[in-house]
């Protein structure tokens, strides 16, 4: 059995506490984003980090695992203290939210879903949207501050605390 190493606490009653990885990248007006199939919203690709784990590894891997592809890490734009309700847990996530480049080869499709995989017990399909606050507060990407700035990127790295609510009522 593979020991699981992803930085994920449980504590009681139902309350998590995760350190989360994610990349922005963007081609021809549009941002990257995926979701497990049973989910009604939308996040940006990434994962768990694993103990010991350098963030931009964290990135690194979870893009060959979930794309099978060799990303670019790029800057930092966010560190993100976000607290939701999800699958009936009051979860505190710590998020770090990089841009990122893709390969070329990596598909690209305006309107289809251009990736499946099967990630554990979860399967993930990714898609392009459009890179702006009115397509991604529409699709429902959490968190959702992200939306408002993703035409205007911060310059530095941005620390925020937010709060997203209530998911389980998407």
């Amino acid at each position: 059995m593979v020991e699981d190493t992803r930085i994920r606490m449980k504590f009681k009653p139902k309350r998590i506490f995760q350190m989360r990885v994610a990349g922005i990248a963007f081609r021809n007006g549009h941002v990257l984003v995926h979701r497990a199939t049973h989910e009604k919203f939308w996040t940006f690709p990434g994962g768990r980090a694993e103990m010991g784990e350098r963030s931009q590894e964290t990135l690194a891997r979870e893009m060959v695992e979930e794309l099978g592809a060799e990303v670019s890490v790029g800057r930092l734009l966010w560190v993100v203290e976000n607290f939701f309700h999800y699958e009936g847990k009051d979860w505190h996530e710590l998020g770090f939210y990089y841009l990122m480049d893709l390969p070329e080869s990596f598909p690209f499709d305006e309107e289809k879903i251009v990736h499946r995989v099967q990630d554990g017990k979860n399967a993930l399909e990714f898609r392009w949207a459009r890179a702006t606050t009115e397509a991604l507060t529409a699709l429902d990407i959490p968190p959702y501050f992200i939306a408002a700035e993703i035409e205007n990127l911060p310059a530095s790295t941005r620390h925020v605390v937010w709060d997203d609510g209530n998911l389980d009522d998407k």
